[in-house]
C-alpha cells in the first residue's frame, strides 16, 4: 500500500527566521575554527578571508562588500525573495563573525580537526540556508542558479571555484596553511553535493 501524497508545505516567516539565524550562526562558528588556525576556505568567504589576511581589514566588512554585485544576479535570475534572504544572511554572518570572537575564544586545535569541524559546521549551516531559500551570496547564488536551471549540483560548481582560489592562495600564504585548509573545503562541498538535491529535499 502506497502512502498518500501530500502537497509540499512551504516554510513560513518564523521558519525562515530561525533557519537564517541558525544557519548563519553555524557558519560563523565554523569560521572561528578556520581563523583560529589561520586557514582559508573557498567561495566568497574564502576570498574575503584571503583579502582580510593580506590587508588587515576585518573579515565581516570585506565579506559584505564582495557580495554586493551578486545580489543583482540573484534578483534577475532567481527572484526577489531569495535575494533579500541572501542579503540578510550575509549581513547576519558578517555581524556574527565580528561579535563571536568577543565571547568565544579557542585554544590549540589540531589542524586536521579544525578543518573537518569547519567543513561540517559550515556545510550544515549552508544546507539550512539553501533549504530556506537563501544563501551566503556570491558563488552560492551562482551555484543555486546553475543547479536549478541546468541540474549541475551546487557542491561540484563550488568545488571548481574553490580549486582556483586555492591556487591563488598558494602563491600568497605559506603552503602548509593552504594544504591544511583543503580537508575542510572538501568536507563542506561533499556535504552540499550529497545532500542538496531536488530529488531528496529542497524547500523554500
Amino acid at each position: 500500500m502506497s502512502l498518500p501524497e501530500h502537497d509540499p508545505v512551504r516554510h513560513g516567516p518564523l521558519d525562515d527566521a530561525q533557519g537564517l539565524l541558525t544557519g548563519t550562526l553555524l557558519c560563523a562558528l565554523a569560521l572561528q575554527f578556520l581563523r583560529n588556525a589561520g586557514f582559508i576556505t573557498g567561495q566568497t568567504a574564502g576570498l574575503a578571508l584571503l583579502i582580510s589576511y593580506t590587508t588587515g581589514i576585518a573579515f565581516g566588512w570585506v565579506f559584505f562588500v564582495i557580495n554586493l554585485p551578486f545580489y543583482w544576479l540573484g534578483y534577475r535570475r532567481i527572484g526577489l525573495g531569495f535575494t533579500l534572504k541572501s542579503f540578510l544572511s550575509v549581513g547576519l554572518l558578517s555581524a556574527f563573525s565580528a561579535l563571536l570572537p568577543r565571547y568565544l575564544s579557542l585554544g590549540a586545535v589540531d589542524p586536521l580537526l579544525a578543518g573537518i569541524l569547519f567543513g561540517v559546521l559550515s556545510g550544515v549551516g549552508l544546507l539550512i540556508l539553501f533549504r530556506h531559500g537563501s544563501s551566503l551570496g556570491g558563488i552560492g547564488i551562482l551555484a543555486v542558479m546553475v543547479q536549478d536551471r541546468f541540474g549541475v549540483r551546487a557542491g561540484w560548481l563550488q568545488m571548481g571555484f574553490d580549486a582556483a582560489l586555492f591556487l591563488v592562495a598558494a602563491m600568497i600564504l605559506p603552503l602548509d596553511r593552504v594544504l591544511w585548509s583543503l580537508p575542510g573545503v572538501v568536507v563542506l562541498n561533499l556535504i552540499i553535493a550529497i545532500n542538496h538535491r531536488r530529488d531528496r529535499y529542497v524547500a523554500t
